[in-house]
């Protein structure tokens, strides 16, 4: 069985030869580029000194390549649009140094020069005539966003101003994903994970738009949320809006990528914090479900495409809501947050939606745990998990800078020897 069949198999709740397993397919799903190279170096792929690419900037995600996801056994791949977050291409390779030494190589456009504190500042487009939109602190390991809220006059808020980043889709970025997506089906024979953007109502990430050089609208994380009460009409017209323009771009899309693509990421919106959920179940099915039903609806209607909502935190009050959305996949499965038990979640909802996640605690076990502890979780969660399919092996969330080294090989040893059927 292939990558791709066994991955099929698991989100049709079957169980294929082994679990599957993800790292790097999608921007929660990743690793530093700290620890990629740490990896790499461990796994004798690399010699000393050699640079890894930073594929995505704002979290500096590492570049998962061919021999490390042979290697490790990895089953899913990457489909993104053409820009980074910031608002420039991954290409033009510069060699750079991380504040823990690390050899990277970013794309030209990424601003590597520190201010006199020691900060890196990132510009949108890497337009120094611009705002910086996120900044590196000194010894950091990635980016936080710099908001740039212009002066809201309730009385003259504009839609168009909260629309901005989502326009039709060039023709341009049409051939990139066409060409992207054929390549990956054929010189691979992994699922494909692709995130076309523009389908995530209110994800926090993205409110600040650090891709765009002169934001307007409503762009503060504070004041967004706030107007998610005071301003719920403002906010559900901007997601009306934003839902047909993404409908129309997801119809363009699929003439050029078809049914390459196994999986579609569809929000990155956060629900749920720590000890409960982060709105009420009510706000959710008043403001956000209707347009995650549209979406999914148009996606299971036209594609084969499953869909997938990530979202962090205790969400339990949410999947039942999320499956009445029409969502097939729900990641990180947060199992540290209140209310989150693993048995309880695949005993509610494991043969209706799949858990992509949930593999090992990122908080706690794979940072701060022994390499047995970091065995132990893993062996736990493949038997909870893994039951009659509908479970992908991922770490909640990515796997974070200065993570044992001990630890990721206990992880990935583990999974390796006990992730076959039967369990």
């Amino acid at each position: 069985m292939n990558s791709r069949e066994r991955v099929h198999f698991t989100l049709n709740h079957k169980e294929p030869d082994r679990i599957p397993f993800d790292l790097g397919a999608s921007p929660v799903t990743g690793m530093h580029v700290s620890t990629v190279y740490r990896l790499r170096q461990a796994l004798g792929l690399d010699s000393p000194g050699t640079p890894i690419k930073v594929v995505e900037p704002y979290q500096m995600l590492g570049e998962i390549e061919p021999d490390l996801i042979a290697a490790l056994g990895i089953d899913i791949v990457p489909l993104t649009g053409a820009l980074t977050i910031f608002g420039f291409e991954n290409k033009d390779w510069n060699l750079w140094t991380t504040f823990d030494g690390t050899p990277v190589l970013v794309p030209g456009a990424f601003n590597t020069d520190p201010e006199p504190n020691g900060d890196i500042l990132m510009y949108p487009e890497g337009d120094k005539s611009a705002l910086p939109s996120g900044r590196m602190p000194n010894g950091g390991w990635y980016f936080d966003a710099i908001i740039r809220q212009p002066p809201i006059d309730d009385h003259n808020l504009n839609i168009e101003d909260n629309l901005e980043e989502f326009g039709p889709i060039s023709d341009e970025e049409l051939k990139h994903l066409g060409r992207a997506a054929a390549r990956l089906y054929t010189e691979t024979d992994k699922a494909i994970l692709a995130n076309f953007g523009g389908t995530a109502f209110g994800d926090i990430a993205l409110v600040p738009a650090p891709w765009l050089k002169y934001p307007k609208g409503i762009r503060d994380v504070e004041e967004w949320y706030i107007s998610t009460v005071t301003r719920r009409d403002y906010i559900y017209e901007v997601f009306d809006r934003q839902c047909a323009l993404a409908l129309a771009n997801l119809e363009s899309i699929y003439q050029v990528v078809k049914d390459r693509v196994t999986v579609v990421f569809v929000t990155g919106t956060d629900f749920g914090m720590q000890t409960g959920p982060l709105i009420s179940p009510q706000t959710y099915r008043e403001l956000y479900q209707p347009f995650h039903k549209r979406v999914n609806d148009w996606i299971h209607e036209h594609t084969s495409w499953k869909t997938f909502i990530h979202s962090c935190g205790s969400v339990m009050a949410f999947i039942e809501d999320f499956i009445a959305a029409g969502f097939d996949i729900l990641n990180p499965v947060q199992c540290s947050a209140a209310q989150m038990e693993p048995l309880e979640l695949k005993r509610k909802f494991g043969d209706r939606i799949t858990f992509w996640g949930g593999g090992i605690d990122t908080q706690h076990v794979l940072p701060f745990g022994t390499p047995d502890e970091v065995r132990n979780q893993v062996r736990e969660r493949l038997r909870v998990f893994g039951p009659g399919g509908g479970f992908v092996f991922n770490t909640i969330h990515n796997i974070q800078a200065q993570v044992p080294l001990e630890n990721l090989l206990a992880m990935f040893e583990t999974l390796q020897e006990c992730g076959r059927y039967p369990l």
